[in-house]
């Protein structure tokens, strides 16, 4: 929900519904790949924003400023059944991936930097930076990969990660019979950073980035505005976590813990301005 006070203070509210489920092999015994999933309300961001030039005399290029908290309404130690993991290889009752957790119990600080050029009525650029602060270091999940090997201990509990995103790239407008189209193409870099910026970064996390290439469409209508993204990687890149690093100091063995990228990814979404 976005909630508009001015021409230049806004504040965004959301609360996201999540749906998720993972195929795995290792998690279920070694023996039959089998699915685990978790569904329901994930963490709530709440973000005010600023334009920092007067949007009415400032139309050609402006940014905005954006600050705000991620609150863990998540649930992070959401369970499902595993198979062949308990007592005679009956199925079991465990905490599903960090990678489908609803939440990472963390209380975060959101920042944000939304700005946009334009050359003529019709073409321009346009960027985001995003950091998300999550000071907390692990939430006291346990993630059980020390049961699949002794040399994981130091990632038996889940640790709380900062993440960050930014893109950056130009936007066309059709017009004419297409009037309310426009093709955007632009560059995306995300990921969770090895250490974070406040707080300690132990316990179990995935560290990597993506970099991607990013086309998309937007469509308006009256009140309502389509878009459409498909950013699709041009590398992909697993960094050691700090347990990763500790481990290979520790044994002289060169570490690098799992992970698993999209193969293709399609962000789809509307808004109806009330």
């Amino acid at each position: 929900m976005v909630r508009v006070f001015n021409n230049r203070w806004s504040m965004v509210v959301g609360m996201p519904l999540l749906g998720n489920s993972r195929s795995s092999l290792y998690e279920h015994g070694r023996a039959e790949r089998h699915r685990s999933g978790s569904y329901g309300l994930g963490d709530m961001r709440i973000v005010g924003y600023h334009w920092m030039l007067d949007p009415a005399k400032s139309k050609k290029g402006n940014i905005q400023l954006g600050l705000g908290l991620k609150l863990p309404t998540g649930e992070e130690n959401y369970q499902d059944y595993f198979q062949n993991v308990g007592p005679n290889k009956t199925p079991e009752l465990r905490p599903v991936d960090q990678s489908i957790q609803l939440g990472d119990g963390g209380t975060a600080l959101i920042t944000e930097l939304n700005g946009f050029y334009n050359f003529n009525e019709r073409a321009g650029l346009y960027t985001t930076l995003f950091y998300m602060v999550n000071p907390r270091e692990v939430n006291g999940v346990r993630t059980y990969r020390e049961t699949l090997n002794a040399s994981l201990a130091n990632e038996s509990i889940m640790s709380v990660p900062d993440q960050y995103m930014a893109r950056l790239g130009a936007n066309y407008s059709l017009g004419g019979k297409l009037n309310g189209v426009s093709v955007l193409l632009g560059g995306r870099l995300e990921g969770i950073p090895v250490k974070d910026l406040v707080g300690g970064s132990e316990g179990f996390r995935r560290p990597g980035y993506i970099v991607s290439v990013e086309p998309g469409v937007n469509y308006m209508v009256k009140k309502m505005n389509f878009f459409l993204t498909a950013p699709f990687a041009v590398e992909r890149n697993r960094t050691q976590s700090v347990t990763d690093k500790e481990a290979t100091a520790k044994t002289g063995v060169f570490r690098q813990g799992d992970a698993a990228f999209a193969d293709w990814v399609l962000n789809l979404g509307f808004s109806v301005k009330f």
